[in-house]
């Protein structure tokens, strides 16, 4: 039967405790409940320690007293959380003062399991283990689902938004089709440039930096309007920019892929509807074009 190695990390100061539950996971192999499972431990006696490896590592599950030289109670979950946020976490205690308050305070706070510390022995240890990892893949699960769904709903919304702006603009100012169908090699180059500026958009807002996004949105406002772009063209390369950029990312920067992208597009929008003003509506006295609904973009 194969075998699944799971990498537990084990954040514990008192020195008998950790070499129970040492003993313990290298009893296993006699539990039933961990049949085809092994365990890998790696054993810490602070949360710095704890901090410092989960920089290094990646771990299935993580045992935290909340009892530490550096760290009390709750305070040490929520600083385990955030450097791991995706790691079931298993807290321990040895106190009964308010143990039932503390349980529910940890629950809250993204812990996926608790062991009381007495009376541990190896099938517990294995259940709480093997509990909290699967509890977490059903968490990222439904995580998973949502993000399919929001995604759906957003890239409905900009399909929606697409065909409702077209047909209140004069068809004589764009080109005849879509930039994707007639010229697909410059939509191709337009899109990975409007790509480009998300991500460095979600920079700007990640570490304060400034890449000077608006001017580099007009500029490339620019470029459409000399092919001709249409709002559907915006529309349509905002779309395919945001569904390879969210794909396989997690749901943190799904969002703010998602919200970043809003922005940058009404603002794009907005810079292309001042290019057709600039270069077109001028010579309306030459009865070139017309443009009587431009202000509804």
């Amino acid at each position: 039967m194969s075998n699944c190695v799971y990498e537990i990390l084990l954040v514990e100061d008192n020195t008998i405790n950790g070499e129970l539950i040492k003993r313990l996971l290298s009893n296993s192999h006699h539990c039933v409940l961990a049949e085809g499972l092994s365990f890998k431990l790696s054993l810490v006696s602070n949360l710095t320690e704890a901090i410092n490896l989960l920089n290094q590592k990646e771990f299935d599950a993580i045992l935290l007293d909340l009892m530490l030289p550096d760290g009390k109670g709750i305070e040490s979950l929520l600083k385990i959380k955030e450097n791991a946020p995706d790691t079931p976490v298993i807290v321990q205690t040895a106190t009964h003062d308010q143990e039932e308050n503390i349980i529910v305070r940890a629950f809250q706070m993204g812990a996926n399991g608790y062991l009381r510390k007495k009376d541990l022995d190896t099938n517990l240890l294995v259940y709480a283990i093997r509990l909290a990892i699967e509890r977490q893949q059903y968490i990222e699960k439904l995580s998973q689902l949502k993000q399919q769904q929001q995604q759906q709903e957003e890239f409905a919304s900009l399909e929606n938004l697409a065909n409702s702006i077209q047909p209140s603009i004069t068809a004589r100012m764009f080109a005849s089709e879509a930039l994707k169908e007639g010229i697909p090699d410059v939509f191709m180059e337009l899109t990975v440039k409007y790509g480009q500026l998300l991500d460095l958009a979600l920079e700007e807002r990640a570490f304060k930096v400034n890449h000077d996004i608006s001017e580099q949105l007009r500029e490339l406002a620019g470029k459409l309007g000399f092919f001709k772009a249409s709002p559907r063209d915006v529309v349509d390369i905002h779309t395919k920019a945001l569904k390879e950029k969210t794909y396989n990312v997690n749901s943190t920067k799904i969002q703010a892929y998602v919200d970043e992208g809003r922005l940058r597009l009404l603002e794009l929008m907005g810079y292309l509807t001042s290019y057709y003003r600039k270069y077109y509506i001028g010579l309306s006295n030459l009865n070139i074009i017309s443009t009587p609904d431009l202000d509804q973009i």
